[in-house]
């Protein structure tokens, strides 16, 4: 009898630990689903900017993308179809700082890929630091860092949050595709350094030799292996989404009388640069994906609950942009074989981190112009603009109006910089010489619109081009005329396409979620570029970039009840 109360009295017990161990594990799961409710948990968000992406470049291709890439992003992701960028000038260094930094060049403060620097009385890159050493190669090329980007991304806001647990690594072709989307607080940023070399180099401002990934990467020479015939994807003539292969209107690359496939890349690159011919075809965006695999493996991104933030720029899709024009039937195999690298990307991440373990963002820097001499033959208005014969008529209307001609001390994107010591000097007002500017400006054939530096400083413009240009002024930065042309009209050679300006071809970029934490479909509401930086923190619940101006897409990420 007293062997069964003492067997009973036990039981009794064990019951009640089970009830309360089952009372503590329904608590931490209530805990658990009240923390998801509050924000995603993404193991690792990957940023992708796709350089020089016009927006219609998905609907133009899409019966030619694979199931796997692009197409997946759109059907299983959130796709906004008006996005655009809200300031101009539309160039990759203010793009890539505008995409990550939830804000426009007037606050972060990168008004171009190049800028006349007032106080320093030179140009300035916008990357560029004679402060820091290259990391991977004697090259200059190494020498640089994201210290003139003002503001923080939300990068280094995941940092801060994450109390630097959590790793960025940035990574691209170019220098400032890699740097300013990952920002001040990088574990590492890395691009390729082409000519003779042919491999991913740093700075010492995050490092101070490369880790072992990356040299392992380097040694296997993937550079070589690129130097291949760039051959169309797939029969030459079943490219429908694109011009005719042999036109006037395409650049081409020196040792070859046309701009035709195929492309001998080995023998072309004597001429090209070396491996530097590699940025102008596909294969650039391929070895970026190669190394961002890698850096996935490194760096173990992605292994812990912990988030980390991988951003990849392709920057090739530019180059290629820029040689052969947005109808090029070397854009239309560039893009298709872009849209394999992606499926690469989210195949490894599927692996890697786990499907659903992970947020994709896609965008673009800014968007491109049809070639202007293409839109001319078929009777579109478009044309060139010659900036030399501009400053040089200006010069002549200063030298008439006041008996002076240095007033100007800087023309650059399309903003011209006064040399205000010469004007106390001559006793002249900066204001006066603008407005008297102005006038003559506007009389000038393909000059659209001007703006004075009183004008930006002192209005409040709320849309139209004059709230693009009033949103790229950098008080400090800027100058103190800014120049609008007519539409497609371009300061650029009469072949290839290029960018910069505030029309629709130039702002209207893709803008994909996917992945953890975000709802499946799609809007035709307007969003900004700047929206994409308070969307991801607040998915993980961070503090927004503090220069933040653009808002959170909340129809994105907010999750039903």
């Amino acid at each position: 009898m007293k062997n069964f109360k003492f067997l009973f009295l036990l039981s009794v017990l064990f019951m009640g630990c089970k009830s309360t161990q089952e009372t503590i594990a329904v608590k931490d799961n209530e805990q658990k689903d009240s923390i998801t409710q509050i924000h995603a948990q993404p193991k690792l968000v990957v940023g992708i900017v796709v350089d020089q992406m016009r927006y219609d470049y998905i609907t133009r291709f899409w019966n030619r993308f694979g199931e796997n890439g692009i197409k997946r992003l759109v059907n299983d992701g959130y796709n906004c179809k008006n996005n655009h960028f809200n300031y101009v000038p539309t160039y990759t260094g203010p793009g890539h700082a505008s995409v990550y930094t939830g804000t426009t060049p007037k606050n972060h403060g990168i008004i171009g890929n190049n800028w006349y620097d007032k106080f320093e009385d030179l140009g300035v890159y916008c990357a560029g630091d004679s402060n820091v050493d290259p990391v991977g190669t004697n090259s200059s090329a190494g020498k640089m860092s994201p210290h003139r980007m003002l503001t923080t991304t939300f990068a280094d806001q995941n940092r801060l949050h994450t109390q630097f647990k959590g790793k960025t690594i940035g990574i691209s072709v170019k220098d400032r595709g890699a740097i300013l989307p990952a920002g001040h607080t990088a574990n590492a940023a890395y691009w390729f350094h082409g000519k003779e070399e042919g491999k991913f180099i740093s700075s010492s401002y995050y490092l101070e030799d490369l880790p072992s990934w990356v040299k392992d990467f380097n040694s296997k020479k993937y550079a070589d292996s690129y130097l291949t015939t760039w051959e169309t994807l797939y029969p030459i003539e079943t490219y429908m989404e694109s011009g005719a292969d042999q036109n006037n209107f395409e650049h081409g690359f020196k040792g070859k009388e046309t701009a035709t496939f195929p492309y001998n890349l080995a023998e072309l690159s004597i001429e090209n640069g070396n491996y530097d011919i590699i940025k102008s075809t596909p294969f650039g965006n391929s070895i970026t994906t190669d190394f961002a695999l890698a850096a996935l493996i490194g760096e173990n991104l992605g292994k812990d609950e912990i988030t980390d933030v991988l951003t990849v720029s392709f920057s090739c899709t530019d180059y290629v942009g820029h040689n052969f024009g947005v109808n090029s039937k070397e854009v239309e195999d560039t893009y298709l074989r872009l849209d394999q690298d992606i499926a690469r990307i989210l195949e490894a991440l599927d692996t890697q981190v786990g499907k659903g373990e992970y947020t994709v963002f896609l965008t673009s820097d800014h968007g491109a112009v049809n070639v202007p001499a293409y839109l001319k033959s078929h009777r579109v208005p478009a044309g060139y603009f010659d900036n030399s014969a501009f400053k040089n008529a200006i010069d002549n209307f200063i030298g008439e109006e006041y008996g002076v001609t240095d007033l100007i001390a800087d023309n650059s994107n399309n903003q011209f910089f006064f040399n205000h010591e010469r004007l106390k000097e001559e006793n002249i007002s900066a204001e006066d010489l603008a407005n008297n500017l102005k006038s003559f400006m506007l009389t000038y054939e393909h000059v659209d619109k001007v703006f004075t530096r009183e004008t930006l400083e002192n209005s409040s413009f709320s849309n139209g081009v004059e709230a693009l240009v009033q949103n790229g002024f950098s008080q400090k930065r800027s100058g103190d005329m800014v120049v609008v042309f007519d539409p497609a009209y371009i300061a650029y050679p009469e072949k290839g396409s290029t960018h910069g300006s505030a029309m629709s071809y130039d702002t209207h970029a893709p803008l994909i979620f996917f992945g953890n934490g975000i709802k499946n479909g799609q809007t035709t509401e307007r969003t900004e570029i700047i929206d994409i930086a308070p969307t991801i923190s607040a998915l993980l619940g961070i503090s927004f970039p503090n220069g933040m101006t653009g808002k959170v897409l909340h129809k994105i990420i907010d999750q039903e009840n």
